[in-house]
């Protein structure tokens, strides 16, 4: 069960705040996916620590400029260890960065100002720069898991100040 958080929140009446992850509909749970596609990139686990290292290759699936799944339905078929979402699996994956929407609504937290369901818009996901758009370098057909160590990048577990304000900044 989702834990409610104690902190107030000008979010309050909202479905993610007033259902646990298991109560939401099929079309609910969807919607607090923000378009980022920090997911689809490629990730490697340093054995010893277990820290994750996310890197600028995208799964072969990912159309980068769009930050959607090109074949979204079959992708379990066609990209075997693609990981389905659930409620039970966003609570314990340490792969998901820190501003998905799944896994700020486990932790009982607000969604940010860029996330659609919030600004009613797809594209504040890549106007606050917290999408991959732009900086996808190669897909993992084209990059071998050997090289991936020099495709190592940062800034998927790091949020930029624009995106941290509470509210949409004013162009």
């Amino acid at each position: 069960m989702t834990q409610r958080s104690s902190r107030s929140s000008e979010q309050a009446g909202f479905f993610w705040k007033t259902k646990t992850l298991e109560e939401m509909s099929s079309a609910e749970w969807e919607s607090l996916c923000d378009g980022c596609a920090r997911c689809c990139l490629e990730k490697l686990e340093d054995e010893d620590t277990g820290d994750i290292y996310f890197t600028h290759v995208s799964c072969r699936l990912l159309d980068a400029g769009l930050c959607a799944c090109k074949d979204y339905a079959n992708r379990s078929g066609q990209v075997p260890d693609c990981v389905r979402l659930t409620p039970e699996n966003v609570r314990s994956l340490n792969w998901l960065p820190p501003s998905c929407g799944y896994r700020l609504v486990a932790e009982g937290r607000d969604l940010y100002w860029w996330h659609p369901l919030i600004s009613g818009d797809r594209n504040t996901v890549h106007e606050a720069g917290v999408s991959v758009r732009g900086r996808v370098r190669g897909t993992e057909n084209e990059i071998p898991d050997s090289e991936l160590e020099d495709h190592i990048v940062q800034w998927p577990v790091r949020l930029s100040k624009r995106a941290r304000l509470k509210n949409r900044p004013r162009s």
